[in-house]
């Protein structure tokens, strides 16, 4: 024990200027016979690589469980993404099946016949009398114009009323607020049908609703096509108010500004084979 001291005393002294000699010695060797060093190399290079790949093999290991929780979220998370996928299909599904019900059913109504088509004239208006239609109009076409009673009166935003009378060079309108009007309608939100009824005044009222009907103020009046005498769908009015006066409807269109009119020809039957005055009883839209 006491030899070895100062031997290895010796040696740390001195290992720095060994390394250094060792490696001017194997740079000296390496210019004189480089193939000797390359075989050397190799050599040394062949003992460490089991080491090496001893090594490297728990590294490597590692890594493929690293990408196997990786892949494994992946494919949780795809897993996730095409159950939400699926859903979304099974409903469009639905929606495809309820589609191709209602086509089925829509195929059945070919060969129902359809409404001819509509002829209209423009005309002025000309005057407002009053007397027994006291809320009428007065336009300036007539019967050599191709009008006829039944006829639609219409203005830009909807329509205001039916001929009733017919002359040569002139025709008389009854508008919806003459307490002689009566005119199919539906709500067109609610579905609702009930008879637009004239009181003369400048609101007409909803006659025959059901029981209870659920109708709200704002809601748009158009007509409903029962009886023949006009098709469905055409704007009339909106409901002003809903009370114990009843259920109050605005016309769509202001009556006391009308300059024109367009007498809509919609191929209905002549207005006279109702009670012949132009319009038909209410006991026909009940």
């Amino acid at each position: 024990m006491r030899l070895a001291a100062p031997l290895r005393a010796l040696a740390q002294r001195f290992s720095f200027l060994l390394l250094v000699l060792v490696s001017v010695a194997l740079m000296m060797t390496g210019k004189v016979d480089a193939v000797l060093v390359d075989n050397l190399r190799s050599r040394v290079t062949d003992a460490f690589a089991p080491i090496l790949d001893a090594l490297s093999r728990p590294a490597a290991t590692a890594a493929r469980a690293v990408e196997s929780v990786v892949e494994i979220r992946n494919v949780f998370e795809e897993n996730q993404r095409l159950r939400s996928e699926n859903a979304r299909l099974l409903q469009w599904k639905q929606a495809a099946l309820r589609m191709e019900a209602e086509n089925a059913s829509l195929r059945t109504l070919l060969n129902f016949a359809p409404e001819p088509a509509a002829s209209f004239i423009t005309a002025r208006v000309i005057a407002a009398p009053g007397g027994s239609f006291f809320r009428t109009l007065v336009v300036t076409a007539g019967r050599r114009d191709g009008v006829r009673k039944g006829q639609a009166a219409i203005t830009g935003p909807g329509m205001v009323g039916r001929v009733v009378e017919v002359g040569e060079w002139s025709s008389r309108v009854l508008l919806i607020t003459d307490i002689n009007s009566r005119i199919p309608v539906t709500l067109e939100s609610s579905r609702l049908r009930a008879v637009l009824v004239g009181d003369n005044t400048d609101q007409p009222r909803l006659m025959y609703l059901p029981p209870e009907a659920p109708v709200a103020a704002g809601e748009r009046v158009v007509t409903s096509g029962h009886g023949g005498l006009f098709p469905p769908g055409i704007p009339i009015g909106i409901i002003a108010s809903v009370g114990d006066r009843g259920v109050k409807v605005t016309p769509i269109a202001d009556l006391s500004r009308v300059e024109h009119l367009r007498l809509v020809e919609f191929g209905t039957p002549p207005a006279g084979e109702g009670t012949g005055d132009g319009t038909q009883s209410a006991d026909a839209w009940k």
